[in-house]
């Protein structure tokens, strides 16, 4: 177990507009908010500095590789730094320089303001058929999938990233667990009906099922876009997917507080990692390194 047990969690819950320059100037102003509220990690939103459009996209999208020429990360590695504080920066488009494709990314940058690690969506949200009054969005059309989970170590502990859609799939939260996550970041932006049907559900099972925190940034409702954002950022415990600390649709800052303590007495009264069935099925990490 990390030596910070307990802290405080800063979720931005942004309105994004057309204006890249205004998006990084109030995403650093809600990073200021939350640390004046005592936050030492904070969590910004699925594309905070776009608009999700796919028009938009490749407009937006920057170079991860090159610190100097992506405003974005600039801005989240000077503020970490200067505010001493652990940023999962949400998500921008990203335009890889190898190969010209887009990712949808999120940088995690430590309080030293280097970057700790670079998670790329590995799930892409693709809709088929769509159900009576949702709407049509195939995100493989725009963007290349992620290939590699993300869990880094922080100033607060083991943290696993994912985004958007990643919430949906519980393997990625074992993976994340059994590589010793404390905490699960999503950001994301659910749209008015798979928000309101699965958004806090997938949440607080990811959280009980894996005896572990899990925390939720969208951008706020009014956020430009091809649609509307279900918003509702929302912190979940271990014990029994407690929602901690919730918003409505609007642009804000959620202060919740997370102590450590609570998943490994929780995991102490009900060991379901020692209640596994090993013999009759088996979870494979294909990514996981040799010590």
């Amino acid at each position: 177990m990390t030596k910070i047990t307990k802290f405080k969690i800063g979720i931005c819950q942004l309105k994004v507009t057309i204006e890249k320059n205004a998006n990084i100037s109030q995403a650093r102003n809600l990073i200021h908010a939350a640390a004046e509220q005592g936050a030492n990690l904070i969590l910004l939103p699925e594309m905070w500095n776009c608009p999700y459009s796919a028009d938009l996209f490749a407009e937006f999208a920057e170079n991860l590789n090159d610190i100097n020429s992506s405003p974005s990360s600039l801005m989240l590695s000077e503020v970490a730094y200067s505010l001493g504080v652990t940023i999962i920066g949400g998500s921008i488009p990203e335009r890889d320089a190898s190969s010209g494709r887009l990712y949808n990314t999120c940088c995690v940058f430590g309080s030293n303001g280097e970057l700790k690690a670079k998670h790329r969506k590995i799930h892409l949200f693709d809709m088929g058929k769509p159900l009576p009054g949702d709407v049509h969005f195939k995100e493989s059309d725009t963007f290349s999938a992620g290939e590699k989970p993300t869990v880094v170590e922080t100033d607060f502990g083991c943290i696993g990233i994912g985004i958007c859609h990643d919430l949906r799939f519980p393997e990625l939260a074992i993976l994340y667990r059994a590589r010793g996550a404390h905490l699960i970041c999503y950001p994301g932006a659910f749209n008015m009906s798979t928000g309101e049907a699965l958004w806090e559900l997938e949440q607080r099972t990811r959280a009980v099922d894996n005896q572990l925190y899990a925390a939720t940034c969208s951008p706020c409702r009014d956020s430009a876009g091809s649609y509307m954002i279900w918003g509702h950022s929302t912190v979940v415990g271990p014990q029994m997917g407690e929602i901690i600390g919730t918003t409505g649709h609007e642009e804000t800052v959620l202060i919740a507080e997370i102590d450590y303590a609570k998943i490994q007495l929780t995991r102490d009264s009900f060991s379901l990692e020692n209640q596994r069935r090993d013999n009759v099925y088996r979870f494979i990490d294909l990514h996981q390194e040799s010590p």
